[in-house]
């Protein structure tokens, strides 16, 4: 009785999943996808009803699905090995049940099992039992997509350039991201230990795409370390000991994005560091009286949006700056920047003494949205001292009373950074608004957009600009701060050049005085669309001298899944979506964007180990659906809440447009994970002599998240979406906190491997810090803690890691 109930439940499963398969993969095949699933789906219905029937026919035919699914999944995917666990494990794992429960079956002409046929049984099951634990123990152990790295000599610091102070966003002015420092090094990190926490008291309470998170990037100054919450609290703390010095509240509050990303730190006592570069502008000198306030200060965007300067000493407001130490940041910006559709995301730039503000303008809501000017402002009074606006780029004066600047435009909401040799502030440029519908742009929002933007620090005005997508309308910003590097010239020397990435997972280098590219790249043609009056490039620039970060073109093969069902379900998502490539451009059809408007890369930034000539990039890989639909009568389309995110599942009024966004959703599976295969992020060591990838690794598990948002508490190195960035040390080390689980990880600068990671109380979207202390000589690791994007838990904490005191 139990040999027969067993069999019928085994009979069950492999009707049920032949049936599946069936289905879906003639779904699959009417689409032209591949015939597979459709052929083993009628294998295994006419193996499950023999299998009801107890002929040993069904066990045979399950054997022959399993042989060619073995031959299918290798043609199709290689040797990858998580394509190869999505097609294989579950018909494995049914194939250890048949194997097991053939005695149970019989021919025509036997009617009992045999103890050859008990023993073969047994073999075959055990074959398979041990692949499957093979696999599984595979599971949690990255796999490397490249693996050319080896370990590098560790040069000490030269005591002359060991660094002081981690002043800038981005450590130095050209957001290098490096510490050069060694005390903690590959060999001893292990041995990192927690030295203090803080608790900041502002819980970033918003998980997902549109609320408040903690993103910040902290600045240490002497023995200070200065931090900013999402609420855009200002924090002074002992660098040593973590104890809090001062603390100043603004409780700055916006519709929808709280956050903070960084500081800026002037002290007006320091030399002023004129350009040596011929034809550079000079930096204009600043003063405050002696025994005034904020000799040292602290300037800080909120989202309200104002400026703020703090003093650095004692957190008081500046009293010369503005009015009584802020700067209102609405002024000249016209409807909608008090109501959400404008404030700034990014650490402010110190260019000189001239402080530099972009902001975002929100994506995708209007035709007419607050303009994307940059304005400079003086770091002393908050006096304004130039605006570049992008629809009047020779103007650098301030709007008259009763205008604005230009609406619309495109806009500079990523960190920026100064070059003091030329005097010039070089700004990652997004796209005009709105993203996905072109048609009002003018020559000057197709000029600008999606750009590399340089302009005198001092003057505002244009040096050069180089563009990365011509006619953007995929929200491909220009999302981070360039990093500087002194660049192979292939002929023993070097060009000063700035390296950035973008969203559609292009690296350029240009040269910083002139913004000619240093590596090749060539303009491809790409496909139109089909939209009335809109403008398409002919050509794209594609980056074909620097590696590109999961752009490539994806395929049917490349659908993955967690098990073959859902990998079958991605497959027919894929092949009924319109997809031509990296730039497939939206239409009234449903499509797809990979990578999607997060990238790619974004705003983290790359870090560079300036002494071995390595760039460090962190990446995402989660596509975007995209459909727009004509608004007519039968076409209710609500209003946009003026926070465009990612996920929109419409229709969504475009303001000003005849089109509504009908979707604009994460191309998810059904278990709501990324439907192409892993990884979904990763970590990229770029040697800079060679222009060639050195090794490439996944990075973050499935351990505090999974499928529907439940945390599998499974450390599987999968490779998860990245939102923060990396920092490099002359240790021989890589850090990183950016995944969605929650750990502060360390990687070999030279290999790529993992040689350490600190338990956080809660994911982090932050970028590192590194400094040694003044008092007791230790280096430091700094990072905050407030929650990773798709995981729910959130938290205040900043946390310092050292080695034991001796």
């Amino acid at each position: 009785m139990l040999a027969t109930a067993w069999r019928l439940v085994l009979a069950f499963l492999i009707l049920a999943t032949g049936a599946f398969f069936t289905y879906y993969g003639f779904q699959l095949v009417t689409l032209s996808g591949s015939p597979y699933f459709l052929i083993a789906g009628i294998l295994l219905l006419l193996s499950g009803i023999q299998i009801a029937r107890r002929k040993t026919s069904g066990a045979w035919l399950y054997a022959l699905t399993f042989a060619g699914t073995l031959i299918w999944a290798v043609a199709d995917a290689g040797l990858d090995f998580w394509p190869l666990v999505s097609r294989l494990m579950v018909l494995a794992g049914l194939g250890i049940l048949v194997s097991l429960s053939y005695p149970l079956l019989r021919t025509d002409k036997q009617q009992d099992s045999t103890p050859t046929k008990r023993s073969a049984s047994k073999v075959v099951a055990a074959v398979l039992a041990v692949a499957c634990v093979a696999t599984v123990a595979g599971m949690f152990m990255p796999h490397a997509p490249v693996s050319k790295g080896e370990q590098l000599a560790l040069k000490p610091v030269d005591p002359a350039k060991e660094q002081k102070n981690w002043s800038h966003y981005g450590n130095t002015e050209g957001g290098t991201r490096f510490a050069a420092l060694d005390q903690i090094t590959r060999d001893n990190v292990k041995d990192l230990e927690v030295a203090w926490t803080y608790r900041t008291g502002d819980t970033p309470v918003s998980p997902g795409g549109g609320g408040a998170e903690d993103q910040q990037t902290p600045l240490q100054i002497g023995n200070r370390v200065f931090l900013c919450t999402p609420h855009n609290n200002v924090i002074a703390l002992d660098a040593t000991t973590g104890k809090e010095l001062w603390k100043t509240e603004i409780n700055a509050k916006q519709k929808k994005w709280m956050r903070c990303r960084g500081l800026a730190y002037f002290d007006v006592a320091e030399p002023l560091a004129q350009p040596n570069t011929e034809g550079a502008s000079l930096v204009l000198p600043v003063s405050v009286p002696a025994g005034a306030i904020c000799q040292r200060r602290i300037l800080m965007n909120s989202v309200a949006p104002e400026l703020i300067a703090l003093d650095a000493d004692t957190g008081a407001f500046c009293p010369d700056f503005g009015v009584n130490g802020r700067v209102d940041l609405r002024a000249g910006m016209g409807k909608g920047a008090d109501k959400g559709e404008y404030y700034p995301t990014s650490a402010p730039t110190l260019a000189g003494t001239t402080i530099v503000i972009g902001g975002r303008v929100a994506d995708n809501v209007s035709t007419d949205m607050p303009g994307g000017v940059v304005r400079g402002f003086d770091v002393i009074t908050g006096a304004q001292r130039w605006a570049f606006d992008p629809g009047k780029p020779q103007d650098q004066a301030a709007p008259a009373d009763g205008q604005t600047y230009t609406r619309s435009t495109p806009n500079v909401w990523a960190p920026m950074s100064y070059d003091s040799t030329s005097n010039t502030v070089f700004m990652p440029v997004g796209s005009a608004a709105v993203d996905l519908w072109g048609v009002k742009h003018t020559a000057l929002d197709r000029k600008y957009g999606a750009s590399m933007l340089a302009v005198d620090a001092t003057t505002g005005k244009e040096k050069w600009v180089y563009q990365t997508v011509h006619d953007d309308l995929w929200d491909f910003d220009v999302p981070m701060q360039p990093t500087f590097a002194d660049f192979p010239n292939g002929q023993g020397g070097t060009t000063p050049a700035l390296i950035f990435g973008t969203k559609a997972g292009q690296i350029f280098v240009l040269d910083r005085l002139t913004g000619k590219p240093l590596t090749q790249v060539e303009e491809r043609p790409v496909p139109a669309g089909n939209i009335q009056g809109e403008t398409y490039s002919p050509t794209q620039p594609f980056s074909v001298g620097m590696p590109s970060i999961g752009a490539d073109d994806l395929t049917e093969s490349d659908m993955w899944g967690a098990t073959p069902f859902d990998q079958l379900l991605c497959r027919i998502h894929f092949k009924s979506k319109r997809y031509t490539g990296l730039f497939t451009p939206p239409g009234t059809d449903a499509s797809l964007n990979l990578p999607g408007s997060l990238g790619g890369m974004n705003w983290g930034g790359l870090s560079i180990d300036p002494v071995n000539g390595l760039l460090f990039v962190n990446d995402m890989r989660v596509g975007l659906e995209v459909q727009l639909v004509e608004v007519s009568p039968n076409v209710q389309a609500r209003k946009s809440d003026g926070n465009e995110a990612a996920a929109i599942s419409g229709p969504v009024a475009l303001s000003g447009t005849p089109y509504a966004i009908n979707a604009k959703v994460r191309f998810m599976s059904q278990l709501e994970i990324p439907c192409q295969k892993p990884p979904f992020g990763t970590l990229s060591a770029i040697d800079l002599k060679t222009q060639q990838m050195l090794w490439q690794v996944p990075v973050g598990t499935v351990k505090d998240t999974g499928p529907f948002g439940v945390k599998m508490g499974l450390p599987i190195p999968i490779g998860m979406p990245t939102i923060g960035g990396t920092m490099a040390t002359q240790g021989g080390l890589v850090f990183i906190a950016a995944t969605q689980d929650y750990y502060l990880r360390a990687y070999d600068s030279g290999t790529g491997k993992e040689v350490w990671k600190g338990r956080l109380p809660v994911g982090s979207q932050a970028t590192p810090i590194s400094y040694k202390s003044t008092e007791d000589g230790r280096q430091y690791i700094v990072i905050s803690a407030g929650g990773a994007r798709n995981s729910p838990d959130r938290g205040d904490y900043v946390i310092a890691y050292a080695l034991p005191k001796q």
